[in-house]
């Protein structure tokens, strides 16, 4: 039996471990898994936790008022690394790009413990875009034993860094894994958050939280969405507000008395889920939205100058827009107007971060990866053996749109 522990600190980071803590626990035979909470998000990380039914076995409670990056990662790594060495997991499984990742990664690193990374190989190769996630992936991918590819653009992205083919599953987002499984066991009451807002023409769905647009991008946006708002009057835009006061400042201020602009608090994540079925698309610079909103048949509109996740880009679901108001504006009133070919092959793209079993894969590759588990301090230095062929062949993966 392995001892596999999951790292979690945020909502996002919560959403998407998720289903592969339900995995793991559905095979007691197979896995020990337990969860440390970093609890960089705590009101929001704790509601999703409870709709999964997780109760973390170890709680930090790092976020502390104010705290910066630099202030909140060594925290998280002391915190975790005094976790892991009473605990001692066989493997430790981290998601994504998060400060609470990285730390989890280098911490388990330190102490010579296997890492499994969630989501690895998204790429955007702007180090400043975006910010810090970009850097956070690339440090957790130059550490971790297993790589969970969600798509094979970011297995590309994986084999042209030199990452050994043998370390790399394709396994899907499990993000999917998530909203399929809410969207199957939850229905929630929806009226406290629309039901004050008028019926008819198409809800847009409104998202934002991006460090890199603090200051003059989120002014661009609430530009954007004000003209959006008095070209179309009879169109409701609903924008639960992410609690950064340096995002709440601005769109309070710059939208707080519009009729038709609802703004509304952050969304425990099993309405948000159907709120977003409800819409007629969605303008967002969150990468989560990207991959759920495809899966949903939803068009959306990436308040970013370049994503992460291109395949919906490509596959012509999503578009850009940065936080050029002139361009949100241009691309809502086309989608709006029926005029927009973002969104025209949508349920052809719905399965294009996966199928809703993600969490499968990642429980099968660690039930098989004996080397990862036992064999970490011997194994092959990166570059020898037949990892080093195969990637010397391997195609260049395709260009990040911008």
């Amino acid at each position: 039996m392995k001892k596999v522990m999951l790292i979690v600190g945020t909502r996002p980071e919560a959403i998407k471990m998720a289903p592969v803590h339900m995995e793991l626990a559905a095979r007691p035979s197979e896995f020990d898994v337990s969860v440390c909470a970093t609890g960089q998000h705590r009101q929001m990380l704790d509601q999703v936790l409870r709709i999964f039914g997780i109760q973390p076995d170890f709680d930090l409670d790092a976020m502390q008022p104010g705290q910066s990056l630099n202030g909140l990662v060594p925290t998280v790594m002391r915190g975790l690394g005094a976790v892991f060495e009473k605990t001692k997991p066989d493997v430790v499984l981290v998601q994504g790009d998060t400060s609470s990742a990285v730390a989890g990664a280098m911490a388990a690193f330190h102490l010579q413990i296997p890492v499994g990374h969630v989501e690895a190989g998204l790429r955007t190769y702007n180090k400043h875009a975006p910010f810090p996630e970009e850097v956070n992936r690339k440090l957790i991918s130059s550490i971790a034993d297993l790589h969970f590819a969600p798509t094979r653009h970011s297995e590309a992205n994986l084999l042209r860094e030199c990452v050994a083919p043998q370390e790399i599953v394709v396994t899907g987002n499990t993000v999917i894994d998530a909203l399929y499984w809410v969207l199957k066991h939850k229905t929630p009451d929806m009226e406290p958050y629309t039901g004050t807002i008028p019926k008819g023409s198409g809800w847009i769905l409104v998202t934002g939280h991006r460090r890199e647009s603090f200051g003059d991008g989120f002014r661009n946006i609430c530009l954007g969405l004000k003209e959006i708002s008095q070209k179309y009057p009879a169109h409701q835009i609903v924008y639960p507000v992410h609690l950064n006061p340096k995002v709440r400042d601005t769109v309070n201020a710059m939208l707080g008395d519009l009729k038709n602009i609802h703004l509304i608090e952050p969304m425990d994540y099993v309405p948000f889920v159907h709120l977003m079925q409800q819409a007629a698309f969605i303008i967002s610079d969150s990468g989560g939205i990207q991959e759920e909103a495809t899966a949903l048949g939803k068009p959306v509109l990436v308040m970013r100058d370049v994503t992460e996740r291109p395949e919906a880009v490509q596959a012509g679901v999503c578009k850009l827009v940065g936080t050029d108001p002139k361009k949100i504006v241009a691309e809502a009133s086309a989608l709006i107007d029926g005029r927009s070919l973002v969104g025209g092959q949508i349920d052809a793209a719905r399965k294009v971060y996966g199928d809703g079993h993600a969490a499968r894969r990642i429980a099968d590759a660690l039930a098989e990866d004996e080397r990862a588990v036992n064999n970490f301090v011997t194994r092959p230095p990166m570059g020898k053996g037949r990892g080093a062929a195969l990637r010397a062949d391997a195609a260049p993966a395709p260009a990040v749109p911008r």
